[in-house]
This record gives structure tokens, C-alpha cells and sequence, in this order.
């Protein structure tokens, strides 16, 4: 099952982790649980926007027209998988500088787990309320980090003193690739491919 890692990495993440690493199923298995998981932001991403609006403060709803959310989303999703598979491509390059030999499966497992509370906070996205959004966006990004703490020493099997200094430096090359995909998006806008607003 494609997401049966999912409630562990929740309730026993170390001992998940240990699980996943033990297992190590395939490369195909670990992109397929992204390409699930990474659904659930874009899919209520266009139903929010489409259908529900956005409440930014005392403001009128903001509200997109349904090609235009449907864009977005398939734009937000194919972002959202290429950035983790970015991110394991990044973990992989990493690894030589820290002893350690990954495979490509490794490293993606390690992405795709460490993504997974991030991409389970579009959930939030049902109630549309700017404040509350980002305050699940930042849990998922506080959850995830952790995550990423927890995991590199157990996939990576290096000690965990080497495993900071390795995961920090993975933290510090996900925010640059979030900045990439992020300064992408605004060059997509100026090109017109900019959401549409329903007046």
C-alpha cells in the first residue's frame, strides 16, 4: 500500500523511520507516494479558490474562475513533485561530502517522508482563512523539519552528530529550491499565465 507509512511517521517517527529503512521497497513506490500525497494541496488549492474564496482580513471573498484554479492547481502540483524530487536529488549530492552512500531510493524515501506534513497542510485549505492556512503551513514545515532531523541518521546511517550538520544542510538547500520555485512562479505570472479573478 502507497501510503502505509503514513499514520507511523505521525504517532512513532523514529521507530517509522527504522521501519522505511529496513524495507526500502523501490524508487517507483517512493514516487508514487508523492504523487498522492502531493494531490491533496493541489485538489483543495482549486476547490477553495474556484469554489469556496479566499478571506484575506475584513475583505470581499477572493475568488478565481474554475480554468483558472484548475491551472494553478495543475501548475502547484507538478511544482510540488518536482521540488521533492529535487530535494532527493540535492540529499543524494550531499551525501559524499558526509560519508555516506544513499541510493536514489534512499534519498527520495527520505524526501517524500520528510515533504509528507507539508503537503498533509493543504487540508487546510477548506477553510480558506489566510491566518489559518499559514499557521497549518507552519506546523507542517516545523513537522517536517523535525522529520528530516529524526530520518537522515537512520537512512543515511551515519551518527546522529554528523546527521545535523547533513540535515541542516539539507534544510538550507530547501529553502533555496523553495525560492527558485517560488521566484518560477512570479516569472509565470508576468507571462500571463496569472490567475483570473471572478469580479
Amino acid at each position: 500500500m502507497i501510503l502505509n507509512h503514513l499514520v507511523g511517521i505521525y504517532t512513532h517517527p523514529k521507530e517509522e523511520w527504522q521501519s522505511i529503512d529496513r524495507k526500502h521497497e523501490n524508487y517507483f513506490y517512493a514516487l508514487s507516494h508523492i504523487a498522492v500525497i502531493a494531490l491533496i494541496p493541489a485538489i483543495i488549492a482549486y476547490y477553495s479558490a474556484a469554489y469556496l474564496g479566499w478571506s484575506i482580513g475584513a475583505g470581499d471573498l477572493i475568488k478565481l474562475t474554475p480554468q483558472s484554479a484548475l491551472g494553478m492547481a495543475f501548475g502547484m502540483y507538478f511544482g510540488l513533485v518536482a521540488g521533492v524530487i529535487g530535494l532527493a536529488v540535492l540529499i543524494h549530492q550531499l551525501a559524499n561530502a558526509f560519508d555516506a552512500q544513499p541510493t536514489y531510493t534512499q534519498s527520495l524515501e527520505l524526501a517524500a517522508y520528510t515533504a509528507t506534513p507539508l503537503f498533509m497542510a493543504g487540508f487546510a485549505g477548506l477553510y480558506p482563512e489566510l491566518w489559518f492556512v499559514m499557521t497549518a503551513i507552519l506546523a507542517g514545515v516545523s513537522y517536517s523539519v523535525y522529520l528530516l532531523y529524526s530520518g537522515v541518521p537512520i537512512l543515511m546511517h551515519i551518527p546522529e552528530e554528523k546527521g545535523f550538520i547533513y540535515a541542516s544542510s539539507v534544510v538550507t538547500c530547501g529553502l533555496v529550491l523553495m525560492v527558485i520555485l517560488m521566484a518560477s512562479s512570479v516569472i509565470l505570472w508576468s507571462m500571463g499565465f496569472g490567475p483570473v479573478y471572478v469580479h
